[in-house]
C-alpha cells in the first residue's frame, strides 16, 4: 500500500491539480483529528504574492481560507533555526532560546566554540560541522509537546528536508522526526530505522537513480528566463532543474525534495493511522526546497518560478489523498524567513543601489584590524558566524581590554557606509520585550526579540537594506536572508479547514500567534505567560474560534 501511495506523490509532474471543491457548510465547533503544519523555507510573503494569481493547487486552496498575507517573523535573526522555532512554539527566540543556526560558546570545552542550532554539543567527538543531532537547545514545548503531555495518546510527526526544520517542529517529545540525509531520510543518533522509512528510503534512492531531464517552463515564468551571471563564469536565471542520475546535491536544490518529503509524510498517515483515532494528532512537515533554490539562484528567475509552480501542484495532490482518506484535519501553512533577490539581477531590474557585502565586515577581517587598531594581538578579539548578526568577545580579555576592543569595534562599524547600526548587549539587555503590530517595530525591538543573554553576542550588526551579506559568491550561494528588513521578516501565515468561510487580513501578525491559534482549534489551553502570541480568531464575521475573544 505505501509503494502505491509513494509512486502516486513523488515526481508528480504529469498528475492534474484536483480543483477545490465547492464550500462545504461551516466547520464544526469539534476538535480536528489531525493538525498539518507545513513550513516552506524562505517562501517570503513577496514570492507567495507574486504567484498567487496563477495558483491552482494546493496554494489556491489555502488562499480561500483564512489569510495572513502579512505575517511576521518578527525577531531580528531571521534564518533557518529561529524561525522555524517559533511556528509551534508561540514564542519568539527569546524565548526559545534559538537566536541563530548558529552561535558561539566560548567557554565550551571542545576545541570548536561555535554551536549550532540544533546540536549537542556535549557529545564526545563532535563539532559544529559533524554534530549529534539534538533538541536539546529549544527551551520551550512545541504544540506537539503539549498535546502529548495532555493526552500521551496524541502521536506527533515530524519531517522535513532539514534536521533543523523537523527538530524545531517537532519539539523534544515527538515520535518520529526525519530529516533527508546524503543517503535517505534519518533521525537522531541511534533512532532504529522502521519498515516505513526503509521504504521510503529505497522508493528515494530508486528516483535519484533515474536522471531529470527537467521541468517544463509554466506561463507565468516566461519573462523571467533570461540569464544573470554573479561572476566566476556562473550564471543564473534560465534552470529547468536537468539533473544526471545519481546526483543527490541536484536533487536537493529542486522541486524533486519536496515532493519526496510530501510522499513521506502521506505514507506516514497512512502507516499510523494519523487523525483516524479518537484523540488529534498532529504532523509538521518541512519543506526546504525553496530555501536551497533561493540561496543557489536567487528569488526571481526561472528556479524559483519553477518551484512555486511545482510547490503548488504537490501540495493539492497532498491534500487530495488526505481528502479521500476522509481525515477531519485543520491546516496551517507559513515560512521560517523571507528572502532576498541577488543584487546583479535587482541592478538590472531597476535597483542600482544593491550591493553585495564588503569582505572587511567578515569577522576575521573585522578582528585583525580592531587588533591593529588597539594594539591587542596574539589572539582572536571578535568571533562571529558571518558579516551580520552577533558578534562575541574573546572572554579571555581583561576588562580593560574588553572596553578598548569594544569602543574600536564600535567605531569602525558605525563609521561603515554598509551598517545600519551596531548595538551592545547591554543595550538590547535593557529594551523591553517588544509589543505591538510586528510591522511597526524598532531594530532594536526586532533585536530583543532575538537576545538571549545566555546565547546571544557582546554586539549585534545589523546591516543596511539591500546589502547581501555574501562577498563573492563563486559557485555557491548567490542569494540569502537574516536581516531585519520586512524581505526577510514578512511572511504568508494560511490557515484552511473544510467548510471554512474565507476571509483575508491584511494587518500584520506574528508565526509565534500560530501555536495558540492551533491550540485554541482543538481546546487545549495554554497559559498565556507561557508564549509571546496570541490566538488568531478563525472565524470571519460573527463568532470566535479563540476562547477568550
Amino acid at each position: 500500500m505505501f509503494k502505491k501511495v509513494l509512486a502516486a506523490l513523488i515526481l508528480t509532474s504529469a498528475a492534474p491539480v484536483i480543483a477545490q471543491q465547492a464550500a462545504a457548510p461551516a466547520p464544526s465547533a469539534s476538535a480536528p483529528r489531525l493538525i498539518v503544519a507545513i513550513a516552506v523555507d524562505q517562501f517570503s510573503a513577496d514570492l507567495f504574492s507574486e504567484y498567487r494569481p496563477f495558483y491552482t493547487g494546493g496554494l489556491k486552496r489555502l488562499s480561500e481560507g483564512a489569510v495572513f498575507p502579512r505575517g511576521y517573523q518578527s525577531h531580528a535573526a531571521t534564518e533557518t533555526c529561529p524561525g522555524h522555532s517559533t511556528i509551534l512554539t508561540g514564542s519568539r527566540p527569546s524565548r526559545t532560546g534559538i537566536i541563530a543556526n548558529n552561535w558561539f560558546d566560548l567557554k565550551a570545552s571542545r576545541t570548536d566554540k561555535q554551536v549550532y542550532c540544533a546540536e549537542d554539543e556535549s557529545q564526545p567527538g563532535t563539532s559544529s560541522g559533524n554534530y549529534a543531532a539534538s533538541p536539546i537547545h529549544l527551551r520551550v514545548p512545541t504544540l506537539g509537546d503539549r498535546m502529548k503531555a495532555a493526552n500521551p495518546s496524541t502521536r506527533s510527526v515530524s519531517i522535513a528536508g532539514k534536521d533543523r526544520a523537523a527538530i524545531m517542529l517537532g519539539g523534544a517529545r515527538a515520535d518520529h522526526v526525519w530529516w533527508l540525509g546524503p543517503k535517505g531520510y534519518v533521525s537522531y543518533p541511534g533512532v532504529p530505522v522502521p519498515p516505513l522509512v526503509q521504504q521510503v528510503n529505497r522508493a528515494y534512492e530508486q528516483r535519484l537513480a533515474q536522471a531529470n531531464p527537467g521541468f517544463e517552463l509554466p506561463a507565468q515564468c516566461v519573462a523571467k528566463d533570461f540569464p544573470v551571471s554573479v561572476g566566476n563564469g556562473k550564471t543564473v536565471g534560465t534552470g529547468r532543474f536537468q539533473r544526471e542520475a545519481g546526483d543527490a546535491r541536484a536533487f536537493r536544490v529542486s522541486p524533486e525534495q519536496d515532493a519526496m518529503t510530501l510522499a513521506f509524510a502521506m505514507a506516514a498517515i497512512q502507516s499510523m493511522s494519523l487523525g483516524q483515532q479518537a484523540q488529534t494528532d498532529i504532523i509538521s512537515i518541512g519543506l526546504s526546497a525553496t530555501d536551497y533554490i533561493g540561496h543557489s539562484y536567487g528569488t526571481e528567475g526561472t528556479e524559483s518560478c519553477i518551484q512555486v509552480d511545482r510547490l503548488d501542484r504537490e501540495l493539492g495532490v497532498f491534500f487530495d489523498h488526505l481528502d479521500r482518506m476522509g481525515i477531519d484535519y485543520a491546516v496551517v501553512l507559513t515560512a521560517d524567513h523571507g528572502g532576498h533577490d541577488l543584487p546583479e539581477r535587482h541592478r538590472q531590474n531597476a535597483m542600482p543601489m544593491e550591493q553585495r557585502v564588503d569582505p572587511a565586515l567578515m569577522p576575521r577581517a573585522l578582528s585583525q584590524e580592531v587588533a591593529t587598531r588597539t594594539g591587542i594581538s596574539g589572539k582572536t578579539l571578535i568571533y562571529g558566524d558571518g558579516p551580520s548578526g552577533d558578534l562575541y568577545f574573546d572572554p579571555g580579555l581583561s576588562p580593560a581590554e574588553r572596553a578598548r576592543v569594544e569602543a574600536a569595534a564600535l567605531a569602525l562599524l558605525r563609521a561603515h557606509p554598509q551598517v545600519e547600526t551596531v548595538f551592545t548587549r547591554a543595550q538590547i539587555a535593557a529594551a523591553p520585550s517588544p509589543s505591538g503590530p510586528p510591522e511597526s517595530w524598532s531594530l532594536l525591538q526586532e533585536a530583543r526579540a532575538s537576545f538571549d543573554p545566555e546565547r546571544s553576542g557582546d554586539l549585534l550588526l545589523l546591516l543596511k537594506p539591500r546589502i547581501t551579506p555574501i562577498a563573492n559568491p563563486g559557485t555557491g550561494y548567490v542569494a540569502t536572508h537574516g536581516s531585519p528588513w520586512d524581505t526577510d521578516r514578512r511572511v504568508p501565515i494560511l490557515f484552511w479547514r473544510k467548510g471554512i468561510r474565507a476571509f483575508e487580513q491584511p494587518l500584520g501578525v506574528e508565526t509565534a500567534d500560530i501555536m495558540p491559534t492551533l491550540a485554541a482549534l482543538i481546546h487545549l489551553p495554554v497559559p498565556k505567560d507561557q508564549i509571546d502570541g496570541r490566538c488568531l480568531d478563525l472565524i470571519a464575521g460573527e463568532g470566535s474560534s479563540c476562547p477568550d475573544q
